[in-house]
């Protein structure tokens, strides 16, 4: 059974109108005086950790805890801004899907494996009203890289049922490759949904138990059903 479905975020629950990318590029412009090279960073999958460090190395800008907390510092003005300014949406099928889990007889810790930060992942959920629907998650705070962040989830969701989970029991959803990567770092299920970047076909290509375009053709009894590799 079933007992936690972590969730990514961007392209997975929502879109924010590239709210993230938007005050990201504000505050290297505002603070650290360098535009130059954005267009070079992809998003998709990354963590905002990892992001940053790449952007100031293509700026010689020290990678120092000041730096970074300057940055996230106003990341989080600009992100709350922008995110007030644009034309976001919860992702297709999120609501239902959810409405299912939370309708069985047993339903499974949600959490979160983001890699935003958790105050910015704080910032867009409640932006939708989603915040609240989740009892653990894993950010880039806790650590750079996805396949870390994915272990400390599946540590934090077993703290949380009160004895250690089991990796059939975990499930993953994500809208990008390195979604379906950290899922499989862990050992668990995952579901991978092209509401992002990243077609059908690609994502099909690294091999996730499921592939729908969107979370409304993905019905809860095959979660529990164990119908891998559609």
């Amino acid at each position: 059974m079933i007992r936690m479905v972590l969730f990514d975020i961007d392209g997975t629950l929502v879109h924010t109108g590239s709210a993230g990318v938007k005050a990201f590029a504000k505050v290297f412009a505002t603070e650290f005086k360098a535009a130059d090279g954005f267009e070079r960073l992809k998003f998709a999958g990354r963590t905002d950790v990892s992001l940053v460090r790449e952007f100031f190395g293509y700026h010689q800008i020290p990678a120092t805890p000041e730096n970074f907390e300057r940055f996230f510092g106003r990341y989080v003005f600009w992100l709350d801004h922008i995110l007030h300014q644009s034309q976001g949406r919860v992702c297709p099928g999120v609501p239902e899907f959810i409405e299912q889990l939370q309708g069985l007889p047993e339903p499974p810790v949600f959490g979160l494996v983001t890699g935003n930060f958790r105050l910015g992942a704080e910032i867009k959920l409640r932006h939708f009203a989603l915040w609240e629907l989740f009892e653990v998650g894993a950010f880039a705070d806790d650590h750079e890289e996805r396949d870390q962040i994915a272990a400390i989830a599946l540590e934090r969701g077993s703290r949380a049922l009160g004895r250690p989970l089991d990796k059939e029991e975990v499930v993953v959803i994500g809208d990008t490759p390195l979604d379906i990567r950290c899922a499989r770092a862990i050992g668990a299920k995952v579901v991978a949904v092209a509401t992002g970047g990243y077609t059908l076909p690609e994502l099909r290509s690294h091999t996730p138990d499921w592939a729908v375009e969107n979370l409304s053709e993905f019905k809860t009894l095959e979660l529990l059903a164990n119908n891998g590799r559609e």
